[in-house]
């Protein structure tokens, strides 16, 4: 990773202003349109609770999300069924090691709804160079089978979207990354939306209200080490307990 470090490097400022979220309409998810894919905007846009994703082809002008209901997961209430805890232990968690190749996999145009393209795949590439991507992995026999791909900022970790080639991969990354993640700080991971899959494992949705007050708290909170708790994850055999509390409404 090209800044050699444990801090992110901060990129400069965009030239952008996001509209703010009284403007936002109150059941639309995508707030605005245009602006650029610089490292200083996408990290504005997620600082105030918005992330792009491209719509109407490559010429159209890029789109920006909030959703009006957010799916959430705080690491502690991961739903780890007893055969994905038995899948956890067939692969091998890596981070940080194949961030294109994850981000390759996700944009397979044979997947249905793919959306990534590869304005997309350069943005956050630049930003996994400067420090504010991460890819969790999940490898069987030196083959990368799965994995996810996503922001850290502080307390936040933005998800952007995972595959897998074997049943239960992506799912396997998702324990190793609430395994990064669960360090006693109160994280928040963002799906974007709640699936039924996502569901399944424990994400739930939040008001974008609701969203938009837990995050300046979020930012706050010091970023998870990477670096120094990847090795941890690579040998650790456990998986994350389900938590009794309830998720923020």
């Amino acid at each position: 990773m090209a800044y050699g470090g444990d801090v992110p490097v901060e990129p400069p400022p965009t030239i952008w202003e996001f509209p703010s979220p009284a403007r936002f309409h109150p059941r639309d998810d995508l707030i605005a349109t245009g602006a650029d894919l610089e490292p200083g905007t996408v990290l504005a846009a997620y600082r105030r609770g918005i992330f792009p994703m491209p719509v109407g082809g490559p010429r159209a002008p890029m789109a920006w999300f909030s959703p009006v209901r957010r799916g959430v997961l705080r690491p502690r209430e991961l739903h780890v069924s007893r055969s994905l805890a038995r899948s956890v232990r067939r692969f091998e968690i890596r981070v940080d090691t194949a961030c294109a190749e994850v981000i390759d996999a996700c944009a397979d145009p044979r997947r249905p709804s793919g959306w990534i393209d590869a304005q997309i795949r350069e943005a956050y590439l630049r930003l996994y160079e400067l420090g504010w991507v991460h890819s969790v992995e999940t490898w069987r026999d030196g083959r990368l089978v799965g994995g996810l791909y996503g922001v850290a900022i502080g307390g936040l970790f933005a998800g952007e979207s995972m595959f897998h080639h074997e049943t239960d991969a992506s799912k396997v990354a998702l324990v190793g990354l609430v395994r990064l993640l669960d360090d006693g700080i109160d994280r928040l991971i963002d799906t974007q939306w709640q699936t039924s899959h996502l569901a399944s494992l424990g994400v739930t949705e939040v008001s974008r209200r609701r969203y938009l007050r837990l995050l300046p708290g979020l930012l706050e909170l010091p970023d998870p080490d990477f670096e120094r708790r990847h090795a941890d994850v690579r040998i650790s055999g456990r998986t994350p307990h389900r938590a009794q509390r309830q998720a923020p409404g």
